[in-house]
């Protein structure tokens, strides 16, 4: 008697074990459940032409205005995420940044689109990972009196416009945001799927300007050592730093004037799949970890 129940028993655990498995964890609707339960991710570009593509692509989508500030809500493969168009220029995407981490509460901030070279040695197609990103837009000049002119090459003293210490009135020094090591690992991860170009990890360099001296674009690459330059990401980094918001910024050459790479439109479109697919990887890791 005590066998036949032993038997029952254990057939009995066998079939709520096969039954568990049936509906693990690895089931499409509970993986989908633990997706969407991820706060979004948000992934910027400044223009149409470095965000709508990605926006097409998500389902479930609304679309919100803030000012005159654009984002795109809903999934995309089951994650949460953000297109948010930031318009041009470091204040115009400082702006957007505050305004989404506010609404949202981001997982991350991936600032993306494209830019010019720096370097030589990258092509229109490549794309930069910003293992760090800078203003270079914020310095110094030295002091010269009326009628001693003015010269650019001089202007090599970078200002900190986040100083430790705020009292300091003239923060001389380079300030670098270093990249989300775990958004970097998922760009890596993205790597082996783009096939246009290479990928690389480099410094981006921010600004409201558009260099087309090349002396003092080479001046910038020895200063700053930056590869690319555009005109978004160092503030969105800043913003990002402050509210400790994970971030990185990717940058598609679209042209560089060093090398007389000329321009590419399609560059922008490039960046964005190279760029949902970092997304992809990142939130996915994040959803394997909950």
């Amino acid at each position: 008697m005590k066998s036949i129940k032993r038997a029952v028993g254990f057939l009995g655990l066998c079939s709520a074990l096969l039954l568990s498995a049936c509906n693990g964890d690895d089931s499409p609707k509970q993986t989908e459940q633990s997706q969407v339960k991820l706060q979004p991710i948000v992934i910027q570009g400044a223009l149409p032409v470095e965000s709508e593509r990605m926006a097409s692509k998500l389902d479930n989508v609304s679309v919100e205005m803030i000012g005159e500030w654009k984002f795109w809500k809903g999934t995309y493969k089951g994650y949460p995420m953000i297109i948010s168009k930031t318009r041009m220029g470091m204040s115009n995407s400082a702006a957007a940044t505050a305004l989404a981490i506010q609404r949202y509460q981001p997982i991350a901030i991936i600032n993306q689109g494209t830019s010019g070279g720096h370097d030589p040695a990258l092509n229109v197609f490549d794309i930069v990972l910003g293992k760090f990103t800078t203003n270079i837009g914020a310095f110094k000049t030295p002091k010269k009196p009326i009628g001693d002119g003015s010269n650019a090459l001089e202007w090599n003293e970078a200002f900190d416009v986040l100083p430790d210490d705020e009292a300091d009135p003239e923060p001389i020094a380079i300030r670098k945001f270093e990249a989300d090591p775990e958004l970097l690992i998922a760009a890596y991860k993205a790597k082996p799927n783009y096939s246009k170009g290479k990928v690389v990890e480099g410094t981006i360099g921010s600004a409201d300007v558009w260099n087309n001296e090349l002396d003092r674009i080479d001046l910038l690459r020895k200063t700053y050592g930056t590869s690319v330059e555009e005109m978004e990401a160092a503030s969105v980094a800043q913003v990002a730093h402050q509210f400790n918001v994970p971030f990185i910024g990717i940058r598609i050459l679209s042209n560089n004037i060093t090398n007389n790479g000329a321009y590419n439109p399609a560059t922008g479109e490039a960046c964005q799949d190279y760029v949902l697919d970092v997304a992809e990887q990142f939130m996915k890791a994040k959803s394997e970890i909950k």
